[in-house]
């Protein structure tokens, strides 16, 4: 599935993922391939990113890894689309 991270200032990832966790408002929830289609808000937390990704230079410094070798980036808040095989976290 393809996600796209894009915050106030710019895309800080786009590409070809396995899953993606987020903090959704209600509890945290995670996205895989063929996911029923879903709109939610995001609270403070971290978007944790599990696939072979690449993060461009500039923005590495806004990613970590955890433990599990899974790609982080913390967030205040955000919302997150997932439609289609497509998810679009729009985070501050």
């Amino acid at each position: 599935m393809y996600l796209e991270i894009v915050s106030p200032e710019a895309t800080l990832f786009a590409g070809e993922v396995n899953s993606v966790t987020v903090p959704g408002i209600n509890g945290e929830f995670q996205m895989l391939n063929d996911h029923a289609p879903i709109v939610s808000l995001l609270q403070k937390g971290k978007v944790i990113v599990d696939g072979d990704i690449t993060i461009e230079e500039e923005y590495e410094n806004k990613f970590t890894k955890n433990a599990k070798g899974k790609t982080v980036l913390s967030i205040i808040s955000g919302t997150v689309e997932m439609k289609d095989n497509k998810i679009i976290v729009l985070a501050d």
